[in-house]
């Protein structure tokens, strides 16, 4: 471990409280009212879809998808209250808050609901609720839908599109390493995903975690929990630990930080997925031969193998002040690992950037690569393939 101490300018348990974008100042005047924020029209939706059409690379499957997800909002109409969902099991925790999946009585639809717990003031939580809004204008092939908010006895929940066959984190415990042509094919969808998110909304991630890029059976990589509300961001650094184990360099140093952190986020994140486990320490010969050594057909993974973990403070000190992770040699392309090399350079000025990574070999393999995701992840998941 270096000698040099951490710099932490963040109070323990806080997540930036200077974020680099706020993309949602527009809305901060709207009117607002307790219950779901929706668009003025499904029309306005599919004008804004139309619109955007001409300069996103969407194909026809995903153009009709998106449309179908725009009639689904249509036919729910009116305001959501609490009476409106029956709840039928829970996803998953985090970012302060719990996921369900849930059915709207009304109209049958099954959605993701996410209640988040704020202990903050009335005028708070109507300004998170106004920030939200510009979810409604995200509507691309690789962002999970969103359906709308509201808040009742304090808990502000935000409905969006189920993905049935879940999150990578969860789908990385079932497969114990995911393979690289489906990480290319993950990658070049967050790589849309984010580049989309900048460039129509001028919106950065600032969470990108095998946890927040979604999947469902149809083979749609999807990702979710961006930061579109600063308020919110702020809100929830001051009630909740959140997890800082993706985040780069810099953004731990309290330092100025942009969509370069996320680079750095999704390059700690590949390498995780491609081994099996968190990189940080990095596992040793001994541990990389138990991972990639030969096994029998029976063998299930096993992520208790590997480095003692870190306390959070000691793994922080290592990410700021030791070499970043790397993927092992002999296992991987090299085209993988430079891809990942160009995304963990400590450095956020040496660091690739959304254009120079659309444009990396291994990007451009996995663009044009026949792989079936839908059938390799509902085989992982153990679901069923959709009209089936």
């Amino acid at each position: 471990m270096s000698k040099n101490k951490l710099n932490l300018t963040l109070p323990p348990g806080a997540i930036d409280l200077n974020p680099a974008v706020t993309p949602t100042s527009s809305f901060q005047e709207a009117p607002v009212t307790t219950n779901l924020i929706r668009s003025n029209s499904i029309e306005n939706l599919t004008a804004r879809l139309e619109e955007l059409d001409s300069t996103l690379e969407m194909d026809d499957t995903q153009r009709k998808r998106i449309e179908v997800f725009l009639c689904q909002k249509e036919k729910i109409g009116g305001e959501f209250s609490e009476d409106d969902f029956e709840k039928l099991g829970e996803l998953g925790s985090g970012n302060g808050g719990v996921v369900t999946k849930v059915r709207h009585k009304g109209s049958g639809l099954i959605m993701a609901r996410k209640l988040i717990h704020l202990e903050v003031k009335p005028a708070i939580k109507k300004q998170i609720i106004r920030e939200l809004k510009v979810l409604h204008k995200c509507n691309f092939a690789h962002i999970v839908g969103f359906y709308g908010a509201f808040y009742v006895d304090g808990e502000i929940s935000i409905c969006m599109e189920y993905m049935d066959a879940g999150s990578l984190d969860l789908i990385l415990k079932k497969a114990g390493r995911i393979p690289e042509n489906i990480l290319g094919k993950i990658t070049f969808a967050v790589l849309k995903g984010l580049s989309y998110l900048r460039d129509k909304h001028a919106i950065m991630h600032r969470d990108v975690k095998p946890s927040n890029i979604l999947i469902n059976s149809c083979g749609e990589i999807k990702i979710c929990d961006f930061g579109v509300s600063g308020q919110l961001i702020d809100s929830l650094a001051n009630s909740f630990v959140g997890t800082r184990s993706y985040m780069s360099p810099e953004r731990l140093q309290g330092t100025h930080y942009s969509v370069q952190s996320d680079i750095w986020s999704l390059g700690l994140s590949l390498v995780e997925m491609a081994i099996g486990m968190y990189p940080i320490p990095p596992p040793d010969a001994k541990t990389l031969a138990s991972i990639f050594g030969p096994h029998n057909d029976s063998d299930s993974p096993d992520h208790t193998k590997g480095p003692r973990p870190m306390a959070i403070f000691e793994l922080l000190d290592y990410i700021v002040n030791e070499p970043p992770p790397k993927l092992p040699s002999g296992i991987f392309t090299d085209d993988f690992k430079d891809f990942v090399d160009r995304c963990l350079r400590k450095n956020p000025d040496e660091r690739a950037d959304l254009k120079t990574l659309m444009n990396h070999s291994w990007i451009k393999q996995a663009e044009s690569e026949d792989v079936d995701i839908a059938g390799w992840v509902c085989k992982t998941m153990e679901i069923q393939p959709p009209n089936k």
